[in-house]
């Protein structure tokens, strides 16, 4: 992609619970002419998002159809359960789904964990939103299991959460397009892989980089040890006359030839 190729913008898509800002602090430092635009999604949004070309790239929760979508996982998040501060299981580090087999555990209709058995009693109706199921477990309705980060999203200072240690587990990924995999993409894509930014350069600048220097070759004649003329002495090493020779036209002893 040439200069004037380079688009204006780099839009990514997040899903709620995901926070990008500190790969966002790196962009705008190594490319601060190409402005990145947030563009906040739902978790069941973000693929047809990025499907639709609203975003060049998105922050969502894992699967997603492979045969359209690249993906890169990036990490794993805890699963809670969220719960009134003074409900029995505030008083306990850590529960499993069966601890919640007496319990009504809402589950909103956006929903992002992959259970093949829900646990608990189901309320009578799915909430809308997780923000809905929230408010209900406020009041008092049920309890609410989610991916940590939309524990923390919703935080509310009458409730609080516990880790459900065999709970399905949401996995957080880069994706986009297959088949639009651009330069801005592969510059993303190095910042939330922690490239640094010669590495990330340096992609690029391989296939114009100059050759490596040949060692230059010694021409013929050139190489061994010559001597070097000695001040007052014949250049070429025989006895022939010059400043080197006997005085006054006189004959002296005959050098020695080396």
């Amino acid at each position: 992609m040439t200069g004037s190729e380079v688009p204006s913008s780099f839009r990514l898509a997040y899903v709620p619970g995901v926070t990008p800002t500190k790969w966002v602090r790196i962009w705008n430092e190594r490319l601060p002419g190409v402005p990145l635009t947030l563009v906040p999604v739902s978790a069941a949004e973000a693929p047809g998002a990025l499907r639709d070309g609203a975003a060049d790239a998105g922050l969502l929760r894992l699967p997603v159809d492979r045969t359209e979508l690249s993906a890169i996982p990036l990490y794993t998040e805890t699963t809670v359960v969220v719960i009134p501060k003074d409900h029995l299981v505030a008083a306990v580090d850590e529960v499993t789904a069966a601890d919640l087999a007496d319990e009504i555990v809402l589950h909103p209709l956006d929903e992002t964990l992959g259970w093949e058995h829900r646990p608990g009693v189901p309320a009578k109706e799915r909430p809308a939103t997780t923000a809905d199921a929230v408010e209900l477990v406020a009041a008092g309705v049920g309890v609410l299991v989610v991916p940590q980060s939309l524990a923390r999203l919703h935080h509310r200072k009458d409730l609080t959460y516990r880790p459900v240690s065999d709970a399905p587990e949401s996995q957080v990924a880069l994706s986009w397009p297959e088949e639009e995999t651009t330069d801005l993409v592969e510059e993303f894509i190095g910042i939330v892989r922690g490239r640094t930014v010669n590495s990330t350069r340096g992609r690029r600048s391989l296939a114009a980089a100059p050759a490596p220097e040949q060692p230059k070759r010694k021409r013929p004649g050139t190489g061994g040890a010559q001597r070097k003329p000695t001040a007052g002495k014949p250049g070429g090493g025989g006895a022939r006359g010059g400043s080197g020779g006997a005085k006054g036209g006189k004959r002296g002893k005959p050098r020695r030839r080396s």
